[in-house]
């Protein structure tokens, strides 16, 4: 099934170039079936790379999917249109009163800053909260992972002594979770990071369970094992190109870079790189909307009292891990 987002949005083009079909609004709200809901809370500044990445994503399950897009109110955008975000963007405050069937918050370029400094932290921790009741499984990408895992555990980032940038293996923790339903034993993820969360603080944490993790890159998924929450301390939504892009861009500024590892063929950035992650990216993107599907309710006003009742059915696996 196709992806439904906005009429107009830049990705839309991008996606039916790759063959990929995106309904128009008007032709989706024809059909007879319910579409998951999902919203984006987009805090890259590169919003429209962004959105296309993900709706690429999204959009290789057989599902029905409606996107919108959420940004903060306390950070100004500079880096796309103003006209671009009133378009297809609306803060918070459009969208507490609704609920939602999953959620994606991306990762945001200021992991080298304490959280608090990021200026619209309090509003991000309000979004979170706000998720907790409202949204039935809220996927956290990179910073975002190490956002939540801090405002919600209060598991603490750790600075690397150098940025993680590159494309690092993965091993599979747990075969038998259905968000790795299908995974294999060794997978790649790219990483793009200064900082890392503490996986000793982790390790305190039983409801958080540990689905897959690099040997250099460290605990790389993570769930709560009702899916409500999910970490992905990578970025599996880049394209084959991203790293590439990240890499001139900073050696064109003269800043301090690395060739990202494990990326370009013989280390050479001149060569095309080779694209190692798209079938675990495309799998755990299809394995996160089937959970949903397979949970939510038919009406949305019900998801909160789901939320609840997964909640409960959580705890007490925790506890049997724990005992």
């Amino acid at each position: 099934m196709p992806i439904n987002i906005p009429d107009g949005l830049p990705a839309k083009k991008v996606l039916r170039q790759e063959r990929i079909f995106a309904l128009e609004e008007e032709v989706a709200g024809q059909q007879q079936i319910r579409p998951l809901n999902l919203v984006i809370l987009n805090l890259m500044p590169t919003k429209i790379e962004t959105e296309t990445q993900i709706l690429r994503l999204i959009s290789k399950s057989p599902l029905q999917v409606s996107c919108d897009f959420m940004r903060v109110s306390t950070h100004e955008s500079t880096h796309v249109s103003q006209d671009h975000l009133v378009k297809f963007y609306d803060c918070f405050e459009a969208y507490e009163d609704k609920n939602y069937d999953g959620m994606i918050i991306t990762g945001a370029p200021v992991e080298q800053l304490p959280y608090e400094a990021v200026d619209y932290w309090d509003e991000l921790c309000r979004i979170i909260d706000w998720s907790q009741e409202h949204v039935l499984s809220t996927m956290y990408l990179c910073w975002g992972a190490l956002a939540g895992l801090w405002h919600l555990y209060r598991i603490p980032k750790r600075q690397l002594p150098a940025k993680l940038f590159g494309v690092f293996p993965q091993r599979l923790c747990d075969e038998y979770s259905f968000l790795t339903n299908g995974f294999d034993e060794m997978h790649n993820m790219p990483h793009s990071r200064h900082a890392a969360i503490d996986a000793g603080e982790l390790a305190n944490h039983p409801e958080l369970h540990v689905l897959s993790e690099g040997f250099s890159s460290g605990p790389s998924l993570i769930a709560t094992r009702d899916f409500h929450e999910v970490y992905v301390t990578g970025h599996y939504e880049y394209g084959r190109d991203t790293l590439g892009d990240e890499y001139w861009r900073d050696f064109k500024r003269g800043l301090p870079i690395r060739v990202p590892q494990n990326y370009f063929p013989d280390d050479d950035p001149e060569r095309q790189p080779i694209f190692t992650w798209r079938a675990h990216a495309n799998l755990l993107y299809r394995n996160w909307l089937n959970w949903v599907y397979q949970m939510t309710p038919y009406d949305r006003a019900d998801i909160p009292a789901q939320i609840r009742t997964l909640k409960a059915d959580s705890d007490g696996m925790v506890d049997k891990f724990e005992a």
